[in-house]
């Protein structure tokens, strides 16, 4: 007997969020499912991993008819440990979200749905993040999940370089228009730290921001989330520029050597 893929579904927006959910069903097609997620939200938390704690694990299989745990930690954390002690063999997939929220240009370097997709591709596991771009808790994942499963099928059958992952942005529209790969886009954050009084008296920030988008160009994720595509972004880890080691070697090399000298 062929033996079915096994899929490991992570999130940052925590175990109980309807995106990973809606993802644990498009998965469940394709495959042998394990659900490792944080225990709460965790948005925002990057490629953060606990190092001054311990980390829990609550087993919620009884719950479902596949394999489900709460974990403690942080999204890479739950990554680390589904890989490491609670899958029954080493997964074929690793898919994250999916997210509440877009995760296109700057935005991946913050996302902990990004960096449990990342951490996947670390340890050479083919992986995926999902993100759609509505943050409200009622979010309709529906038109997205064919594209989800095409995507994953894609990955399963083809898999992918080593050391690189997917970012896959979803347009909020009923009316998706398809597919577009592309580089992800030159943006920011115009960020601004609301400074308020608690009623104590005591001084605590709220960060605020409005999202620039400098970069024109029509081959980034920004410009197909807003022509309603969904972008998929190949994505990888390594994070050296390349294009600047010759010139920095000339400079820097060269100052060590006369310092020697």
């Amino acid at each position: 007997m062929i033996q079915r893929p096994l899929i490991l579904v992570c999130n940052d927006d925590g175990v109980f969020a309807p995106g990973i959910k809606a993802l644990t069903e498009v998965m469940l097609q394709l495959g042998d499912v394990i659900v490792v997620a944080p225990d709460a939200p965790q948005s925002g938390m990057g490629h953060a991993v606990t190092i001054s704690d311990t980390i829990k694990i609550a087993n919620m299989s009884k719950e479902v008819d596949y394999l489900k745990y709460s974990c403690s930690g942080t999204p890479v954390d739950c990554v680390k440990i589904a890989v490491n002690k609670l899958a029954p063999r080493r997964p074929d997939l690793v898919v994250s979200g999916i997210n509440h929220g877009s995760n296109s240009s700057i935005n991946v370097i913050y996302s902990g749905t990004m960096s449990a997709a990342v951490e996947g591709a670390v340890m050479g596991i083919p992986s995926i993040g999902f993100s759609l771009c509505d943050y409200a808790y009622d979010a309709d994942f529906n038109p997205a999940k064919p594209f989800i499963k095409q995507i994953a099928e894609n990955v399963l059958a083809t898999g992918l370089p080593k050391g690189v992952c997917l970012n896959v942005n979803i347009p909020h529209t009923n009316q998706i228009k398809g597919i577009k790969v592309g580089r992800q886009a030159v943006a920011y954050w115009d960020e601004e730290l609301d400074e308020r009084r608690d009623p104590r008296g005591g001084t605590y920030f709220w960060l605020t921001g409005v999202f620039r988008i400098p970069d024109t160009g029509n081959d980034t994720d920004e410009a197909a989330l807003a022509s309603d595509y969904i972008s998929v972004v190949p994505t990888q880890y390594d994070l050296t520029a390349y294009d600047h080691l010759s010139a920095l070697k000339e400079r820097l090399e060269y100052v060590g050597e006369t310092q020697k000298g």
